[in-house]
């Protein structure tokens, strides 16, 4: 795959290939409805496509990602569509078969602005990832299933129980272990004051979430419990 990617735009990392695995492992069945969260460079979004999805929409809420994204399909001749802001308002009234994301998870002092809104996310990383886990039910066709990545800083167990409370069947599929990268490396004073990491630690453990939902119609879901969004 032929990816450009453009000054200020999140690049491909050990977030994104660990997404990639379960991506692949999940064997999406042909002709399937993808969302991709957080696109990016589109490298997961154009990935659904040759795994066999019919319709893949990614979005992003920078507008060099945006284009970037659109560039790398055209480059890589996938037909994919890409749309700009916050998924949540972009995607109210869609539902998907597979639904992929990497949001930004990264805890932080202060607001995400410019290039940091693609991984800072509040005092503990979950400033995205909450309202990503009510909103996932309804993101989800019946049978769908949402591939979700972060650090394990943010709260494994939470982001499990916010799923499962939403109705979802929640767990781990994928972790890896790796060591800090520029951003993580630059705030680690302020992780260890916030009891974020051991004092020396310099590596965090990734993982993909995975969350599914039962293939009953909507409104025969007797053993679901949708959450507010």
């Amino acid at each position: 795959m032929m990816l450009l990617r453009t000054r200020g735009v999140y690049a491909p990392q050990d977030d994104t290939a660990l997404l990639l695995e379960a991506l692949h492992a999940a064997a999406i069945p042909k002709g399937a409805r993808v969302l991709d969260i957080g696109t990016g460079t589109g490298a997961l979004a154009l990935a659904a496509m040759r795994a066999g999805a019919s319709d893949v929409t990614a979005v992003d809420v920078s507008r060099r990602a945006v284009w970037t994204a659109r560039i790398n399909a055209v480059m890589n001749r996938t037909p994919i569509r890409v749309r700009q802001g916050n998924v949540l308002d972009v995607v109210r009234d869609e539902s998907f078969d597979l639904v992929l994301a990497n949001p930004p998870y990264v805890p932080a002092n202060c607001a995400a602005r410019g290039r940091a809104r693609a991984w800072d996310a509040g005092l503990d990383g979950r400033e995205l990832l909450n309202p990503l886990c009510a909103r996932s039910f309804d993101l989800l066709a019946p049978g769908g299933v949402l591939l979700m990545v972060h650090s394990a800083l943010c709260g494994v167990d939470t982001t499990l129980q916010q799923l499962r409370e939403c109705g979802l069947k929640a767990s781990v599929v994928q972790r890896r272990r790796v060591p800090f990268g520029p951003v993580m490396r630059s705030r680690t004073a302020f992780l260890e004051r916030h009891g974020l990491i051991e004092p020396g630690q310099r590596d965090e453990e990734l993982v993909v979430i995975r969350g599914d939902r039962s293939p009953l119609a909507q409104g025969d879901d007797r053993a679901e419990r949708p959450c507010a969004g």
